[in-house]
């Protein structure tokens, strides 16, 4: 039996001749789902030169939560049908030899690129575990950040019960990691593909489970979130707009196949040569939705920061900042509307509003 340092290093040269940037922290993490057991347990393994059947002591009975991360490739994990495999691996019982083919059979995925959390079925945003899968946008750690300057604008402001909009809502990361963190808000959150907005209701339906008073504060709405009718009936009357819009530019297709072939089009590109077209229509109905004083934040490209930060100025926003991603580059921008009874300049002359 080969230990667990021998079957994540011939692995991760399986996935590094496949292009995969970060080979060994996948197959780590495939080997964890694999056998459900946790991350560190595979790491603790490593240095202690178990074999591999050592994490059969740790494997989790064989329950629908766990069987949802191995569905078969191309479909979602909810609906998947139980191909010979999949239920050979259930019937068997927990044994090292079904968790060691459920484990080659996601190595085989990854190495075809299918993304990670397409393969486990599930990304962590926060301090959710969202589910995902073929026709959601995955949710990266940079929109992590858009939540944050949210949550910690609500506090500056002692604001305990916000009106929360979230345009362009996916998987529902940012409505739900905001209504989850802070108790008593209320969340709008808008899709406009139906496919997409059913991994959204698969998310409130799981997050509700452990936040049960979220069930009533947090509402979908299918509709383009670019366009005035969407909300109107909220108009003026929104403390905070969170959102990740498409911002891909039409002339930049990513060349990494998980995301040029598996992220929706829909949810990628900003439908412009420089991707700013939909970001800039989508400031614009932040504006209307925004009660005076209100707060927007928004995900863009490094490339959009300075060009939308001066649409937005247009647009009634005042105080607008663009911020930098963990890496350090220009990834999300926040804006105020601006206060009734405030100056605004106007041909170099101030105008008050």
């Amino acid at each position: 039996m080969a230990t667990v340092f021998e079957t994540v290093r011939s692995s991760a040269a399986i996935l590094s001749a496949a292009g995969i940037d970060i080979p060994e922290h996948d197959v780590k993490l495939l080997l964890a789902e694999a056998f459900h057991v946790d991350l560190r347990d595979v790491d603790k393994a490593m240095l202690m030169g178990d074999d591999v059947e050592h994490l059969n002591s740790a494997l989790a009975s064989d329950s629908p939560e766990s069987d949802i991360h191995n569905a078969p490739e191309g479909m979602c994990v909810s609906d998947a049908p139980e191909s010979d495999t999949w239920a050979n691996a259930k019937t068997t019982g927990n044994t090292v030899a079904a968790a060691m083919e459920r484990f080659h059979s996601m190595v085989d995925r990854r190495a075809k690129r299918e993304p990670l959390q397409h393969i486990t079925g599930h990304a962590p945003f926060r301090y959710l575990d969202l589910k995902v899968g073929p026709g959601v946008f995955i949710p990266r750690p940079e929109t992590e950040l858009v939540v944050q300057e949210g949550i910690e604008w609500t506090t500056r402001h002692g604001m305990y019960r916000a009106k929360v909009v979230d345009l362009c809502a996916g998987s529902g990361a940012i409505g739900l990691a905001f209504a989850t963190e802070v108790p008593g808000s209320e969340v709008w959150a808008v899709e406009q593909s139906e496919r997409t907005a059913q991994w959204a209701r698969r998310n409130l339906d799981e997050t509700t489970k452990r936040y049960p008073a979220i069930a009533g504060n947090y509402h979908l709405k299918i509709a383009d979130a670019t366009q005035m009718p969407t909300l109107n009936q909220l108009d003026g009357t929104i403390d905070i707009v969170l959102t990740n819009p498409p911002y891909v530019p039409l002339s930049d297709i990513p060349v990494q196949p998980e995301v040029r072939d598996y992220d929706p089009d829909l949810a990628l590109y900003g439908g412009s040569a420089d991707g700013t077209l939909i970001p800039e229509r989508i400031i614009s109905r932040a504006s209307k939705l925004l009660k005076p004083g209100g707060l927007m934040v928004m995900e863009h490209d490094v490339t959009q920061g300075e060009r939308l930060a001066a649409f937005a100025r247009t647009c009634d926003f005042v105080d607008v900042v663009v911020h930098n991603d963990y890496t350090g580059r220009p990834r999300y921008l926040t804006a105020e509307k601006q206060e009734i009874g405030s100056y605004k300049t106007f041909h170099g002359m101030p105008v008050k509003i």
